[in-house]
């Protein structure tokens, strides 16, 4: 099948999924469902994409999906875990508040089928992986994409539980993480991130055409530095922490590297 008799029915799953967890959250008066549920979307859209596809070679279909679901199942599993018990995210709470008209049509648009919107787009490497006809066996693209992968999931994992255990002890509330993988970048659960997802395009790369969707980790990158990650975050951890600003001047800000004096 052709990408756009894969990648169209896909989109459609996408969709599908968004507007049953819209309905869900409804139920729950709870948009952040969304942060818990956006890695395994990601599963939803690679099993479209590896059912659909009949030219792929199913070695490199079978890599990309197992690394899809390991990367996603923990990414949601530590997000529920960390939202347990606090109700919904502040920031949809704070659109509830401030948006104009009804929110739950609001939401269905701007929240959810934005972001099945954007989970779409960047599963272009993971479509390419499984789609494109060759080669047709595992090949040093596939191996050096794999290995960047692991880098980036390790720094995603480790960081997020290096932060999970620095806030569960009261003796560090109010106080600012700099140890571990954090003295040398502020943010190593996103730098994790956006390597993985340029490990996933490395693999999609040694297929046929699979270098034009190099858009896809240009995105995420993009939107983990200046949208939905650092510096969305920082702005509120230099409000609430006067300190934070040192750790900034001494620590990288994304890509790892030894703290200055």
């Amino acid at each position: 099948m052709s990408v756009y008799e894969v990648s169209l029915p896909g989109l459609g799953v996408v969709m599908g999924y968004m507007v049953v967890l819209w309905v869900v959250s409804l139920l729950l008066r709870n948009a952040s469902i969304v942060d818990v549920f956006w890695g395994p979307g990601f599963i939803v859209a690679a099993g479209a994409y590896f059912a659909l596809s009949d030219d792929g070679y199913e070695g490199r279909q079978l890599l990309v999906l197992a690394l899809v679901v390991v990367w996603a199942v923990r990414l949601g599993g530590y997000i529920l875990a960390r939202n347990a018990g606090h109700g919904e995210d502040p920031r949809y709470r704070k659109w509830r508040e401030t948006w104009s008209g009804p929110f739950w049509l609001r939401s269905l648009f701007q929240v959810f089928l934005l972001q099945g919107l954007i989970l779409w787009v960047v599963s272009a490497p993971r479509l390419a992986a499984m789609n494109r006809a060759g080669p047709d066996s595992l090949i040093v693209t596939d191996l050096i994409g794999l290995a960047i992968w692991c880098v980036g999931f390790f720094f995603e994992a480790a960081g997020d539980w290096q932060l999970a255990r620095f806030k569960s002890d009261p003796a560090n509330e109010g106080k600012v993480m700099e140890r571990g993988l954090w003295r040398f970048t502020r943010h190593p659960n996103y730098f994790g991130e956006a390597t993985l997802w340029w490990g996933l395009f490395v693999i999609a790369a040694g297929t046929t055409d699979g270098w034009i969707t190099v858009f896809s980790p240009v995105l995420m990158t993009f939107l983990l530095l200046r949208v939905s990650g650092v510096s969305l975050l920082e702005r509120g951890m230099k409000q609430r922490r006067p300190e934070y600003q040192a750790y900034v001047e001494r620590t990288s800000a994304f890509i790892p590297l030894p703290p200055k004096r």
